[in-house]
């Protein structure tokens, strides 16, 4: 039987290839890291629950994409339908972190009007001595990108359970004050099962969430 949610976001995780993202969603959605992972060939799915809130559970559809030029176009179709993703680097490959302004202007180009909201991560966090990019270094690209930073290892369990629970948050934060909203015809937010009300939620507190 199906476990009860109420909002279901759909998340993309981008970056060039061999940064991690597989091995960072193995982690996430089951557990498990292996060290020789093939690469994504298109889009791979799969999906978790988080209750970002007591009472509030969401979940997450997530598409693992390919990051080869030859399987651009096949990701590009999933980016409008995505209401939130990971921009991900490998802190040892520099290459990959400067190609983050252009997978975000990709994404851009592809979703406007629309609101896409993304976390910054730096991923092989553990590779400490191999490092080609400094945390502080990439904190301020996420500060000009107006984005949020986290490093993760799926190696070492680092940070991974933090970078999406994080995501999820601003994307719910941007719900309750109206940024983000449900629309017929859009994937990116879909309502569950016991829809909690925006209206209250909007009531509450606002978050100082910088997404």
């Amino acid at each position: 039987m199906e476990e009860v949610w109420q909002y279901q976001f759909r998340i993309i995780l981008l970056g060039d290839s061999t940064v991690g993202k597989s091995s960072l969603l193995k982690r996430f959605t089951d557990g498990t890291f292996t060290e020789v992972q093939d690469p994504t060939v298109g889009v791979d799915f799969y999906a978790r629950l988080l209750e970002v809130e007591p009472g509030c559970r969401i979940k997450l559809q997530l598409w693992d994409t390919a990051g080869q030029e030859r399987f651009r176009s096949i990701t590009r179709s999933y980016y409008r339908n995505s209401v939130g993703g990971l921009l991900m680097f490998d802190v040892t490959n520099r290459k990959s972190y400067e190609n983050i302004r252009e997978w975000l202007k990709e994404v851009d180009n592809h979703v406007y009007p629309n609101k896409t909201i993304f976390v910054l991560v730096g991923h092989k966090s553990d590779l400490t001595h191999d490092r080609k990019v400094s945390r502080e270094e990439a904190e301020k690209l996420a500060a000009t990108l107006g984005l949020n930073y986290l490093e993760t290892s799926a190696k070492s369990n680092s940070n991974v359970e933090e970078a999406f629970m994080k995501l999820t948050e601003c994307i719910y934060e941007s719900m309750k004050v109206g940024e983000i909203a449900l629309e017929d015809g859009w994937d990116g937010v879909k309502r569950g099962f016991n829809p909690r009300a925006l209206d209250r939620a909007k009531e509450e507190k606002q978050s100082d969430c910088n997404c």
